[in-house]
């Protein structure tokens, strides 16, 4: 494994961040803020707690996953989208460099990136909720290790996608509504017994659960449960990027 291949391509998509700053940075982070401004601060102040924590803190890691999902997606997806759309995926193809490293490389870049909003987005929250975090390490590796499979995720589908249409398809139309869905606004157990069994079926919901349980000890679900969620579709995810560069799919047209 050459390092420094895995480096070439990585310090080439962070250098990207400075070229789309207010698309990758300053738009996510002030969208955020307005859902902290308007249900945390406005609408929360009259909210009852949940759990035994104010609903504006509640919340925080909720839209926290919300931004990161779709950033790890769009960042992945646009790093070797472009590529492909360029043409220059064939001199990286040709190049003496194994898939594990151009897929260290983007997925290492995109998660990065995402991993950096994610604490500017938790940074910004304390300027409109109080909140602590019980247990910071965990926090931090779920926060992680989110960012790492979504980013592979997203990866996946820059590769699938032959139009800048497709690459907003998943985060918009799946990702965006699963993630409202998924607790981001309340917790699940509020819900009629039926319709919990039905959002069990949400994967989002196992996300959200243990990353909320990392700030407030309280969780919807089994933490060790949704680690697991989370691992599993990590592991398909590398299973479908290794079948990808084994077949050539989508990548020698």
């Amino acid at each position: 494994m050459s390092y420094y291949s895995i480096r070439a391509i990585y310090l080439f998509e962070m250098s990207r961040t400075g070229r789309t700053l207010m698309q990758s940075v300053v738009s996510p982070v002030l969208s955020t803020s307005l859902y902290f401004v308007v249900f945390g601060s406005a609408i929360g102040s009259r909210m009852v707690e949940i759990d035994g924590v104010s609903y504006g803190a509640f919340i925080v890691p909720g839209l926290t996953m919300l931004s990161l999902l779709n950033q790890s997606i769009s960042n992945a997806s646009f790093g070797i989208y472009m590529p492909k759309f360029s043409g220059t995926i064939y001199e990286l193809l040709s190049a003496p460099v194994s898939y594990v490293e151009i897929l260290l490389g983007y997925v290492g870049a995109a998660a990065t990136k995402s991993m950096v909003l994610g604490f500017l987005i938790l940074m910004t929250a304390q300027l409109f909720v109080d909140y602590e975090i019980v247990h910071p390490f965990w926090m931090v590796g779920f926060l992680a290790l989110t960012a790492v499979t979504f980013s592979l995720f997203g990866f996946i589908l820059g590769i699938w996608a032959d139009g800048f249409e497709k690459l907003q398809v998943v985060p918009m139309m799946i990702v965006t509504p699963l993630t409202f869905l998924g607790g981001s606004f309340y917790s699940i157990d509020m819900l009629p017994p039926f319709w919990q069994k039905v959002t069990l079926l949400n994967p989002v919901v196992y996300l959200i659960s243990a990353f909320r349980w990392s700030f407030f000890g309280v969780a919807d679900v089994s933490v060790n449960l949704s680690a697991g969620m989370i691992l599993l579709f990590l592991a398909a995810c590398l299973l479908l990027v290794r079948w990808i560069f084994k077949t050539g799919y989508r990548l020698r047209a």
